[in-house]
């Protein structure tokens, strides 16, 4: 059980629940977030020194639960799992769509440690929706913001702006998190420049160790062998940007 410390609002959305006790993860690595009396559901760690931080989109019962605690309140949580990101080459570019900043800020801010460059794609349906801006600059890395409707940085999508990033230089590695539709353009252009890249995925978990199958695809669970695949398992999932199971087990339109 971890007690909390303190909740932020990032965007009208977005919050990061921060707790007093600390979790030694890689970024990428996710936990499973247990509300008492409500549910439990993974996510994905976003501060792990001084202090666990969790950043998420409030959708959901268990997410509105989550974001009513209060200083003091006690949570569950376990974890960490899963394989998370691994810094490979000296110049890479991050994409980010939405919430999916969450696992990847902390991966910046490592890479940047590690004296490796970094330009970051941030996208957003709009300017409002923007996460951790000023957290990656202050990191290092050089931000790119493109917005939906064009009300901040490239007017379009963040594939579109990434593209645009990798024609303006030379890149060793691609890492992305966000929609799978983005996932799957970017794993396009990875393929088309030869370059290696490694994105996280979200499916729906219900247990997180690889027993319950709710998150799998084709033939992997994305709780063990991922969340962060490489672009060689990446290639050979048909369902990705296609179909994903429902928390009934159901084969359902991603």
């Amino acid at each position: 059980m971890f007690t909390v410390s303190k909740q932020t609002d990032e965007t009208s959305s977005i919050k990061t629940i921060r707790f007093k006790e600390g979790l030694a993860a890689t970024p990428g690595q996710f936990v499973m977030v247990w509300v008492p009396g409500v549910d439990e559901f993974p996510m994905s760690v976003s501060y792990s020194a001084n202090g666990l931080g969790i950043t998420y989109q409030v959708l959901g019962d268990g997410t509105k639960a989550l974001a009513s605690k209060v200083q003091g309140d006690r949570i569950g949580i376990r974890g960490p799992y899963g394989k998370g990101f691994a810094i490979h080459g000296k110049r890479l570019l991050v994409v980010a769509g939405g919430a999916g900043m969450a696992p990847l800020a902390p991966f910046v801010e490592e890479a940047v440690t590690h004296k490796t460059s970094v330009d970051l794609v941030i996208g957003a349906r709009t300017s409002s929706n923007i996460l951790f801006e000023s957290r990656a600059i202050k990191a290092g890395a050089k931000v790119h913001i493109s917005t939906d409707d064009g009300t901040k940085g490239f007017k379009g999508l963040a594939v579109g702006l990434a593209e645009s990033v990798l024609t303006g230089g030379k890149f060793d590695s691609i890492y992305a998190c966000g929609p799978e539709k983005m996932l799957l353009g970017l794993l396009r252009i990875a393929e088309s420049r030869g370059l290696p890249m490694q994105a996280s995925l979200e499916r729906f978990m219900k247990c997180g160790i690889g027993i319950c199958d709710s998150c799998a695809i084709d033939g992997k669970h994305v709780c063990t062998d991922g969340p962060v695949f490489s672009e060689r398992d990446l290639s050979t999932f048909g369902e990705l940007a296609k179909t994903k199971l429902d928390m009934c087990g159901r084969k359902v339109p991603v």
